[in-house]
């Protein structure tokens, strides 16, 4: 069974009677219960507990993790981004959702600022699939239409994706490249943008699915190990 750990610094939630109404346990408990009834295996964690929730044991165990921040990025110890960092090098599966954008893990993991124009206006949102035989839109249809999100607009100041998957249009105007894979070292990583939190966007049906599927993408999979260093030749070298 794939282990999803299900990671929200929990700030918003406490601070912002709107989000609380919404998701009263949480964000990450929203997601977790739509992941729990796909049958995988799922654990949560957040900014304010021990090592944030990601200790050397959970991270160990953890298949695939989904990280919600926003307003706390900073708070987010060093120590703790290098200990993801490798992790996702060694196989482990990343999901950065929204405005994750600016966490110091996906930062560090694209090597650029990430940044990108955005503003609240309760605008709709169209996220057009562009890359229509990819397994994270399995079960999708041509487009997801959201009825009032937070507009991002690009330029998004991240390297060119290995893969779009979605392209969004929002009612002001604005494009902009909504769902990226990466493969960094053994791991795959996604980002995918809607889900501002005084909006329901993770009760949507279409929503769960991508993230549902998503996991399923970035799960671990049994590839070789590569070897560095000085190598031994594996024939004989004849010198001339």
């Amino acid at each position: 069974m794939v282990k999803v750990t299900v990671w929200n610094e929990n700030r918003h939630e406490q601070k912002n009677p709107k989000v609380r109404e919404i998701y009263p346990e949480g964000i990450h408990s929203a997601i977790a219960k739509f992941l729990e009834k796909a049958d995988f295996e799922v654990q949560t964690a957040t900014l304010d507990e021990p090592e944030h929730g990601l200790s050397d044991e959970r991270l160990n165990e953890t298949d695939v993790l989904i990280w919600w921040g926003h307003i706390a990025h900073a708070e987010v110890s060093d120590e703790v981004v290098e200990k993801v960092h490798q992790r996702v090098l060694d196989g482990m599966g990343l999901i950065i959702l929204h405005s994750g954008h600016f966490s110091k893990i996906f930062k560090k993991l694209m090597g650029t600022s990430c940044d990108l124009k955005w503003r609240e206006a309760d605008e709709k949102e169209r996220l057009w699939v562009v890359e229509p035989s990819h397994p994270i839109v399995e079960g999708v249809g041509e487009y997801i239409e959201l009825e009032k999100e937070e507009m991002y607009g690009e330029h998004f100041d991240i390297p060119a994706p290995d893969e779009l998957v979605f392209v969004s249009w929002f009612e002001g105007g604005e494009v902009f490249r909504s769902g990226c894979t990466y493969r960094r070292g053994k791991g795959k990583v996604f980002y995918f943008r809607p889900g501002h939190e005084t909006y329901p966007t993770y009760f949507n049906k279409e929503i769960q699915r991508v993230i549902t599927n998503a996991v399923h993408w970035t799960k671990p999979a049994d590839h070789p190990t590569p070897v560095y260093g000085n190598a031994k030749p594996l024939e004989k070298i004849t010198k001339k």
